[in-house]
């Protein structure tokens, strides 16, 4: 089976030590792409994904990595926007950005200050209590977006009472 899928133009990407760049001006996406029984090759302007084997698996294979390069594509061409918003009940805390860290403080009213990574392509931005992450990678969006979320999850207490925390309010396609 093999699946054809076209290069936008102005999009250029090459396959170098199975790793996969896609680059638009300053803008690039890498991705290993070290698939067993699965080949990804660069023809002109076409994306060829081909196997040897018809089994479903290697098919979903496929299917999913057809996917993600149109997310590759889209996030070249308009960066991916997602909004999170800090909600407190308990106690008002405050974020600031420092480096590739956002601080979230008097967390609860903890007295040490709770530290998420944010990704090195992500841009982040803090208007009040909502936190607009921008970048051209999905993925590393993504995982800023679950560390942030992961770093002010509430243990050991009784999560109808505090509900306190930052939440994904919006992302590209639709709202949460």
């Amino acid at each position: 089976m093999s699946e054809k899928m076209e290069i936008p133009s102005g999009i250029t990407c090459t396959i170098h030590n199975k790793i996969l760049t896609c680059k638009k001006g300053d803008k690039f996406v890498s991705r290993n792409i070290e698939l067993p029984r699965v080949t990804i090759t660069v023809n002109g302007n076409e994306l060829v994904i081909s196997t040897h084997a018809g089994a479903r698996k290697e098919n979903n294979l496929i299917k999913s990595y057809l996917a993600h390069m149109k997310n590759i594509f889209s996030g070249l061409q308009k960066d991916f926007t997602y909004i999170l918003e800090a909600v407190n009940v308990h106690f008002p805390m405050t974020m600031k950005l420092e480096k590739n860290n956002l601080l979230i403080t008097n967390f609860l009213g903890e007295k040490k200050p709770r530290i998420a990574a944010i990704h090195p392509h992500v841009k982040a931005e803090i208007k009040g209590q909502r936190i607009i992450l921008t970048s051209h990678d999905k993925e590393a969006v993504g995982e800023t977006v679950s560390c942030i979320e992961r770093t002010t999850k509430v243990r050991k207490k009784d999560r109808r009472v505090f509900q306190d925390g930052v939440y994904l309010v919006e992302r590209p396609g639709r709202t949460a």
